[in-house]
């Protein structure tokens, strides 16, 4: 009878184990969702500003087209990508890419860089791509937590068992980043 009792008493201690830990990883699967939410919130604000940007720089630098259509078409792909995270910050790293290209185009035309919307673009754009590094921080610290959960034993069995999976991070190469300069 004692052993029953304890054989009991260990599958509830294991069910009500396997309970916290599958709610641990829905908790954390639903912060992975809102914090990547937060990221494509800017993601989208900074594609508004672009064109806004493009078009005002593109009155002072006619001759610049190539580079202006280029960070166009760079701005179009991104959007168009809402795929997974990890998958979308090739196309995100090519953008920033492409921005500083622009401003480098920008700072060849002191007009331009004395222009009130030019600078306001300016700023605006700069304060989306901290806020984009905020939230991309976050969620990828959501992303270790889930990796961890999902890789480390014993949350492994309960994340296998219920098909939770590894995410993958939303990076952007910082080596080959050109820095978004405001010069006011």
């Amino acid at each position: 009878m004692t052993a029953i009792i304890i054989v009991g008493v260990v599958l509830f201690m294991f069910l009500i184990w396997a309970v916290v830990t599958f709610n641990r990883l829905v908790s954390v699967r639903q912060h992975l969702k809102e914090s990547w939410s937060d990221v494509d919130v800017e993601l989208k604000r900074r594609y508004d500003l672009i064109p806004n940007l493009v078009s005002t720089v593109k009155g002072y630098a006619a001759h610049e087209r190539e580079t202006l259509e280029k960070v166009v078409e760079l701005r179009n792909h991104a959007q168009a990508n809402q795929g997974r995270p990890d998958r979308q910050s090739g196309d995100e790293q090519a953008l920033v890419s492409g921005l500083g290209r622009l401003m480098a185009v920008a700072e060849a035309y002191p007009d331009l860089k004395a222009d009130a919307n030019f600078m306001a673009l300016q700023e605006e754009l700069a304060n989306t791509e901290d806020r984009i590094a905020a939230g991309r921080r976050f969620y990828n610290g959501n992303v270790r937590e889930m990796n961890q959960l999902c890789t480390t034993v014993p949350s492994n069995i309960v994340a296998n068992l219920f098909g939770f999976e590894s995410e993958g991070f939303f990076e952007v190469d910082s080596t080959t980043r050109e820095p978004v300069s405001t010069d006011f």
